[in-house]
């Protein structure tokens, strides 16, 4: 691949250019480097207070009977926007796990089989929910199975 930086007073904020004739997957990985240089924020309330977290404080986001739940270490957080909103701003290191969960893949502690096909994932803070068998494909695929 080839590389060139032009340094002029006339940028004020540093961009990249990828000129190509197709996606590789280096070509991506490009992509996901310049991209993580921004690291999103979530904001979200603790009680009465508004609490800024980093994608790496969190470990599973969660909806539960209408509540959108992000939990922490050993903390949870209550969030007024939607899952999907959510996943958007947390990134690739973040994978959904069934319709109303979201997980830290770095936050994994281990998989046990569930019912019918599905599979119980365990998170290093002890929460635990089901892999669904619309996202077990996805999931497997990760884990090299």
């Amino acid at each position: 691949m080839k590389v060139r930086v032009e340094i002029s007073n006339e940028y004020v904020e540093p961009h990249a250019v990828i000129y190509t004739d197709k996606m590789t997957d280096e070509i991506q990985h490009v992509i996901d480097i310049f991209g993580m240089s921004e690291s999103p924020i979530i904001a979200m309330k603790d009680e009465d207070d508004l609490v800024i977290l980093q994608p790496k404080d969190i470990y599973m986001v969660r909806v539960e009977n209408g509540d959108t739940i992000i939990y922490g270490m050993q903390q949870k957080y209550y969030s007024k926007k939607r899952l999907y909103e959510i996943g958007q701003q947390l990134g690739k290191q973040f994978m959904q796990i069934s319709k109303s969960t979201l997980i830290n893949l770095s936050y994994m502690e281990g998989v046990e089989p569930g019912f019918s096909g599905t599979l119980l994932l365990k998170m290093k803070n002890g929460c635990k929910d089901y892999v669904s068998r619309t996202y077990l494909p996805e999931f497997k695929k990760y884990l090299g199975l």
